[in-house]
């Protein structure tokens, strides 16, 4: 049976309460045929395992894509810069109080005419005086179909009315408050058995929800209700039956609180990492599509939390079967994708996924997230390898992250878009536009016939065969279900420099020559075309993400000046998204209209992933530049974390701090999807940290955290790879690599270069130079005992409190390490 992993873990517990809602809705709304997929953007609809498939769901609003596997629910996806309200730069007809707003997204709304509000105590307090409901309506600034519902429905005047009227309305940037989006989306997909956004959700005064789905045509379709219905048909029931919406509402809610609840069982330890191990790759193998690597067939997703499981897995496994086919998995999937049309040949960076199984089309925006990820994959592809294709892809991605995501603070925004104005004119933006090419713009760029070559062939003639360019264009009509791509071309490598080279009787030189000028002036062209909208705000959490791949890349190539991107981004966290008096994270902040960095106020605190993916890219920057005052840091954010969000009675952490009153819900997030999973970084955080610091409890905490998720671990760890390999990590305990020395002498950068130079996934590296007074030998005092030897840099390596005798050659420390093989003595 097809193994589904999505939130529906729970869905038979909760099965009861929730059907009095599904009827309800069925009645209200009537029951419709799930429609067919009309080729949108956004992630709109989860399915419902097998065996939850007869639910009849609540709404039936259009589907962009109907994912499968679901784990993938929570990936964002779909693009589109601002509507046209918004971006006009004629007077607007309307304007709101979103006006006032930073998120790109709430000020993609704020000429709307509906009376919009933003997530807060003023239209709580409206939605109270008032006794009206609240209609709420959460995306992202990238999220097409959130625009297109934006276009048809909020631009209406005649909705705009009905909405401000009858409701308070509040409009929500999930990305500026994952904590109300998950809350909610909990309660969709709970009720409908799918997910996504947009997601529109009808709510009490005191935010209990009674209904929702996710996007609505403005008018009625054949038997489907169109939103102006759906907002009629609410009215009526909330006037008439509304002490049955709000008893369904609260029932489901209390369900929803028992059946989301993660807690360890009294005397329960952490499941058995290799038997969890070995079931997460079977399961992982059971998906793997072989012929372009990557898993399940299409849409297909680089899920680098995949990828890191199965190079981990190999590393504790080399001499099995699985480890080199997880191996190979891994590895496959990396190289596919790289020479995909998903990766921009041109301007460098991963797009969100492939709308296809060969990685060709793919859905062209462009999330932070994933270029931070994939940078670390890609490194540890070339750790692992040896092979110069993976270091130059993770250097190509963070030349673009450099390039097109940096702010001059040193932080990072969020997202580029998926559609933009074509260059040929026309108001009208389309998906691809800024990335494609027909066959004549390359045949004009590159006219040059080249000396030698067979054929007296062109440039462009050696460029379209390389990367499959064809004069009728190469996308498949059904992977291009608006046309929007007709007679164009998605870049995509069809053959290796070395056939090409053959193919047209040129040296392999010549051919890399001619395929890099040609890219450099197609990469300039590109900077003539209407660049696709940007998302300027910089939330923590993927800034975090981010300053672990500029710190890790920057580390294995020894490359100064990604490690000093690192730096500036770690102080930009530290001046903008910090802030000292109150010791707490803030989720965001913005680029201002004079470029500046700008905070809204009050500023949202920081959740849970905010605080994990910070800590993680602080360790991860002392180990690249082993500079302590990140470390030190690193502990203070890991005491807040413990602070605000640990759960006392049931192990683990909350996604948001469970003294909000506004947030329902209060939920530890059970899988790795398209960012890991906070937990699941928060236990090798309690791991890494606890060897750093001598911390007894954090190693505690680590052991209850997997203990809380030893039934999710079980049963599916596929949903939890991350997870997995922290599990591993605690399973086979750390390695202490500690190298005494001057931080930035030869010798001890040698010695740095044999570590980074392998993958280690369960090691800490450490400095130590003699001095009594310094952040670790105040904590660690053993290594004052691990001391230079012949007054030149020496490396010792510990596990379980036996060290290895100390060595000095750099090589044998490679070796030392690779194999464990070497003299020891007990600490």
């Amino acid at each position: 049976m097809m193994l589904r992993v999505a939130a529906w873990r729970r869905s038979a517990a909760i099965n009861s309460h929730t059907e009095p809602a599904r009827l309800f809705a069925a009645a209200l709304f009537g029951a419709h045929r799930q429609p067919r997929s009309p080729g949108g953007k956004c992630l709109l609809h989860t399915p419902l395992p097998p065996s939850d498939r007869s639910a009849p769901p609540l709404l039936h609003p259009i589907p962009a894509y109907f994912f499968s596997p679901p784990f993938f629910r929570s990936m964002a996806s779909g693009g589109e810069g601002p509507s046209s309200s918004s971006s006009s730069s004629t007077p607007h007809k309307h304007t709101n109080r979103l006006a006032k707003e930073r998120s790109p997204y709430l000020l993609q709304h704020a000429h709307n005419p509906v009376d919009w509000f933003p997530w807060g105590q003023d239209a709580f307090d409206k939605a109270k005086n008032e006794d009206k409901p609240i209609f709420l309506s959460v995306g992202y600034s990238t999220c097409h179909w959130c625009h297109v519902m934006e276009r048809e429905s909020f631009e209406d005047e005649e909705i705009g009315q009905i909405l401000s009227d009858n409701f308070v309305c509040i409009k929500l940037d999930r990305e500026e408050r994952p904590d109300v989006d998950k809350v909610y989306m909990t309660f969709v997909q709970a009720t409908s058995g799918s997910g996504g956004w947009p997601m529109s959700v009808w709510l009490t005064p005191d935010l209990r929800p009674f209904i929702g789905g996710t996007y609505f045509p403005p008018r009625d379709h054949g038997r489907r209700p169109g939103f102006k219905t759906v907002l009629t048909r609410i009215m009526e029931q909330w006037q008439n039956n509304r002490s049955t919406l709000e008893s369904s509402g609260d029932r489901i809610l209390e369900a929803l609180k028992k059946g989301t609840a993660i807690i360890a069982n009294p005397g329960e330890g952490p499941p058995l990492a290799p038997d969890v191990a070995n079931r997460c790759f079977q399961q992982l193998a059971h998906s793997y599509e072989d012929e372009y690597g990557g898993f399940r067939d299409a849409p297909k997703f680089p899920s680098p939390v995949n990828l890191m499981f199965l190079m981990s897995y190999w590393s504790v496994n080399r001499s099995t079967t699985e480890g080199v086919e997880a191996l190979q998995m891994a590895l496959h999937t990396l190289r596919m994708m790289a020479l995909g049309g998903i990766h921009d040949h041109v301007a460098q960076g991963f797009h969100r996924y492939s709308t296809d199984s060969s990685w060709h089309v793919p859905h062209f925006e462009k999330m932070l997230y994933d270029q931070a990820q994939l940078a670390v994959a890609y490194i540890t592809a070339s750790q692992v390898s040896g092979e110069p294709l993976f270091a130059d892809v993770a250097k190509d991605i963070l030349l673009y992250v450099s390039r097109d995501l940096s702010d001059k603070s040193g932080g990072f925004y969020s997202a580029e878009d998926a559609d933009s104005v074509p260059a040929s004119g026309g108001k009208e933006k389309r998906e691809g536009a800024f990335c494609v090419w027909t066959a004549s713009e390359v045949r004009e760029l590159l006219p040059d016939v080249v000396g030698g070559a067979t054929g007296a062939a062109t440039q462009a003639d050696i460029f379209m065969h390389h990367y499959g360019v064809k004069e009728q264009g190469n996308v498949a009509p059904e992977q291009d279900p608006h046309g929007e791509l007709q007679g164009q071309n998605v870049l995509i490598v069809r053959y290796s420099a070395e056939l090409t080279a053959a193919r047209f009787g040129i040296s392999l030189e010549k051919v890399n020559e001619l395929l890099a000028s040609a890219r450099d002036k197609m990469a300039e062209v590109r900077t003539h075309r209407p660049r696709p909208h940007l998302d300027s705000k910089m939330l923590a959490s993927w800034n975090g993400l981010m300053l672990s791949a500029y710190a890790r890349v920057g580390a294995v190539l020894e490359d100064k000046a990604l490690l000093e991107r690192a730096l500036q981004a770690a102080k930009f966290l530290k001046k903008h998204l910090w802030d000292p008096d109150r010791q707490i994270v803030l989720r965001s902040c913005y680029r201002g209209d004079h470029m500046e960095v700008e905070q809204i106020y009050p500023p949202i605190s920081g959740f849970l992933d905010d605080y994990a993916f910070i800590v993680c890219g602080l360790l991860d920057l002392y180990e690249a530049t082993l500079q302590s005052e990140w470390l030190q840091w690193a502990e203070e954010l890991q005491l807040r974390q413990d602070a605000l969000f640990w759960d006392h009675q049931g192990g683990g952490y909350f996604c948001s701090d469970p003294s909000d009153g506004t947030v329902l819900l209060q939920l530890k997030e059970d899988q790795d999807g398209a960012e890991p999973s906070a937990n699941s970084v928060s236990v090798t955080n309690l791991l890494r940290l606890s060897h750093y610091t001598g911390r007894r409890e954090w190693l505690d905490h680590s052991q209850q955290l997997l203990a809380a998720f030893s039934d999710r671990l079980t049963r599916v760890p596929i949903a939890l790879p991350e997870m997995v390999r922290a599990l591993m990590a605690q399973h086979y305990t750390l390695k202490q690599v500690v190298i005494s020395g001057e931080r930035d002498a030869p010798d001890t950068a040698g010695l740095l270069a044999a570590v980074n130079s392998l993958f280690l996934p369960y090691k800490v590296l450490m400095l130590t130079d003699g001095s009594s007074e310094s952040f670790l030998a105040q904590r660690l005092p053993v290594l004052s005992s691990m001391t230079q030897q012949g007054g030149v840099a020496t490396a010792y390596v510990c596990q379980d409190f036996t060290c290895s005798l100390p060595v000095t050659d750099p090589q044998e420390l490679r070796r030392l390490l690779l194999d464990g093989t070497a003299d020891t003595q007990t600490d």
